[in-house]
């Protein structure tokens, strides 16, 4: 390995979101046998792993429930916290293998099946870990059995976040057998892509801290396909669907806002450095900037300021700061939040009366829409010295190389993410159909697909 070639990878790893790796060569294997856990590290990872968890359940099952009538608020809590369950096994049992496997001939887009039920998890498991093989190995401060544990919540939150686009009409077999399918072959192959040493969009640099390709993008993508291809909702502007409960979705909303400090802080891998720290801070400046932007642009045009649009303006904010968390300085945080919160007010009102899909509770408004724009603005925001390496100790400045590199990594995910959902679709409607009858939906789903009902 030339001092060229070090150098180049060093630069690859100081624009991941993982912030405590650091570059190791052949030898890694033995330096890890005698490397000890560092034990802040762990202690912030374990902390931000648990916070992770609670935007799911109960996160987002209370925003959404919050948000559909009375007749389907069990069914839609039920969807998040289902797929917290099946969601974890899966990635335990294969999506861990397939999004963060070497790989071998096709690691530049998928994982090998050599972590298949988290086979080596055993092997060093009070030690710190390497991901990667050969020249672009990835070495963490943290063991391996914490990063997984980690992942997981973002694979849990992602499969919940696509719910809110078919709410009220998706039957609950087909939302799982959809699911299970999606998790495996679209999310854990976008995450390589995206977080290994070797995905192909980590080594074309393009950047992505903690999940605007991966979370956002992916599930509001997949949130808008399911929404055209199951069609309206039986009586989708004609009848009045107002939320059922403002207060639930308000409770859910505040939850993601704490539990966004782990998604974003959490993605250093590290509590040293001030890297996490800054992804904080940049976190709540950019939510704060989106609250004031939706809420000021709803009360000019529809004359008062709503409550449904300030969470949602929340909602909007942490999303777009997510890609941009450990690149950007608060400054252009705010910039980031106050356009997030006017792309997705365009998004959640204008662009869907416009188009006229049925996007129930505005997946694709709010976390599509507003993952692209935090996804693209990073690429002209970000502060080389948050992403500096002793290699490359100017690191990943804003430049329109970079925002060039971003819009590849926006359009691969849209277009990979859109054609393999509609796949999927296809094919889980030939097997359990995807549609509940139109006498199921007007009765609601909490008695006909769960024999429940809030009295």
């Amino acid at each position: 390995m030339t001092g060229k070639d070090l150098t180049t990878v060093k630069r690859m790893i100081a624009r991941c979101g993982l912030a405590a790796a650091t570059l190791m060569t052949a030898a890694a294997p033995a330096m890890a046998q005698d490397a000890k856990v560092d034990t802040g590290d762990a202690a912030w990872m374990l902390t931000s792993t648990a916070i992770v968890l609670m935007m799911t359940i109960p996160g987002v099952a209370l925003f959404y429930a919050g948000m559909v009538r009375k007749k389907n608020v069990l069914a839609t809590m039920m969807q998040s916290f289902f797929i917290c369950g099946l969601v974890s096994v899966l990635w335990m049992v294969a999506g861990y293998s397939i999004a963060f496997g070497n790989g071998g001939a096709y690691s530049a887009y998928v994982g090998d099946f050599s972590r298949v039920l988290l086979s080596g998890l055993a092997e060093n498991w009070d030690k710190p870990f390497t991901m990667g093989t050969g020249d672009a190995t990835v070495a963490f401060t943290i063991p391996e059995s914490l990063f997984v544990m980690f992942q997981m919540t973002f694979a849990v939150i992602t499969a919940a976040l696509i719910t809110g686009a078919v709410a009220d009409r998706m039957k609950f077999s087909a939302l799982v057998f959809f699911i299970s399918l999606w998790t495996l072959l679209v999310y854990s192959p976008v995450a390589h892509w995206v977080w290994h040493p070797s995905g192909w969009l980590f080594v074309d640099g393009a950047l992505d801290f903690a999940g605007g390709t991966v979370v956002h993008i992916n599930a509001g993508v997949a949130g808008l396909v399911a929404a055209i291809v199951l069609g309206k909702r039986v009586g989708y502007g004609t009848e009045n669907m107002a939320p059922h409960n403002l207060g639930l979705a308000v409770i859910g909303a505040s939850l993601l806002w704490v539990g966004w400090f782990g998604f974003n802080a959490g993605s250093a891998a590290s509590s040293g450095g001030g890297r996490a720290a800054m992804a904080m801070l940049v976190t709540q400046v950019a939510a704060g900037g989106a609250v004031l932007s939706w809420v000021l642009a709803e009360w000019m045009i529809k004359g008062k300021p709503s409550v449904l649009g300030a969470i949602s303006g929340a909602v909007a904010g942490l999303v777009a700061i997510t890609p941009a968390a450990g690149f950007v300085l608060p400054g252009s945080a705010l910039i980031i939040g106050v356009a997030a919160g006017l792309a997705g007010y365009w998004g959640a009102t204008a662009l869907k009366h416009a188009l006229g899909y049925d996007d129930s509770l505005d997946a694709f408004g709010v976390h599509g829409i507003c993952g692209i724009v935090g996804a693209l603005l990073v690429g002209f925001l970000a502060y080389g010295p948050l992403s500096a390496t002793e290699a490359s100790p100017a690191g990943t400045s804003g430049s329109m190389e970079q925002f060039i590199k971003q819009c590849t990594a926006v359009g691969a995910t849209v277009v990979f993410t859109a054609v393999a959902t509609f796949i999927l679709l296809k094919v889980t409607d030939l097997i359990v159909g995807l549609r509940v009858s139109e006498e199921e939906e007007r009765e609601g789903l909490d008695v006909t697909m769960h024999g429940e009902r809030i009295n």
